[in-house]
């Protein structure tokens, strides 16, 4: 890996980690056609680069995750059924489901089918939940299961929250806000479990390129969360669903004729 492949990679986390377009699939597709192989360093890599998003998230929204118990409450009841099913599937999501790269596509592309359909559905069904602290307990948990599908590649963490609370009668900007809010003890949770099973040796010039990814992760997360705040303000989710298929059929059509 070298300075280029980080700052791609590093851009590809912070647009998708919290776009409804899955992040997991962007950057397994992206490694791909770059030519990097699974090396342990690259793992590390890709948890640094977690971190950067995290911390962009963190840093936005922290202060309402710390203060408002209301809220603490409702994101961890969320986040209760992702951590049992990232747990007691975590070898089989990183031994098998993480090996294939014809995974994310197909479900990108599913994913993209799916955010369309309930877009026409969900139009005719006008919200009644407009803040956090108004989500029922019960709905919480729902969204957090539904989250719990994006251990698999390609299935948007952000989507599948977002779809999720949609269908459970939360607005839009509340359940963005809410799926941003529940990222950060989902993805710190996820992060630390990589980072006890993982155990490479970092070379002396290699702390710099993981310094790039983490930097460049962080700055562009921020530009993209506040970017979607305002673009769900005025548009649905149908153009993600496109782009998700127009990838899967791109990606589809690369690795067929490789």
């Amino acid at each position: 890996m070298n300075w280029i492949h980080a700052i791609i990679l590093g851009i590809v986390e912070g647009v998708s980690e919290f776009l409804p377009i899955s992040s997991t699939g962007h950057m397994m597709i992206a490694s791909h056609l770059m030519g990097l192989e699974p090396t342990p360093f690259l793992k590390t890599f890709e948890i640094a680069i977690q971190l950067g998003a995290i911390a962009a998230v963190a840093g936005m929204y922290g202060r309402v995750f710390l203060m408002d118990r209301e809220i603490v409450a409702r994101i961890m009841t969320a986040f209760l059924p992702t951590a049992i099913i990232g747990l007691v599937l975590y070898k089989i999501i990183k031994h098998v489901l993480l090996a294939h790269v014809w995974v994310p596509v197909a479900t990108l592309g599913i994913g993209g089918v799916l955010l369309i359909v309930f877009e026409r559905f969900l139009k005719s069904h006008p919200a009644t939940v407009n803040e956090i602290r108004q989500i029922r307990f019960a709905h919480a948990f729902m969204i957090g299961a539904a989250q719990s599908l994006a251990v698999i590649p390609g299935v948007s963490r952000s989507a599948a929250t977002i779809i999720s609370g949609l269908c459970c009668g939360v607005g839009r900007k509340t359940i963005v806000e809410f799926s941003f809010l529940l990222a950060i003890p989902t993805m710190l949770a996820a992060t630390v479990l990589d980072l006890l099973k993982t155990d490479a040796p970092i070379a002396p010039g290699q702390w710099m390129i993981l310094l790039a990814g983490f930097a460049v992760s962080w700055a562009v997360a921020v530009l993209a969360v506040r970017w979607f705040i305002r673009f769900i303000g005025r548009f649905d989710f149908t153009p993600f669903g496109v782009y998700r298929i127009i990838v899967a059929l791109l990606m589809a059509w690369v690795l067929w004729h490789q």
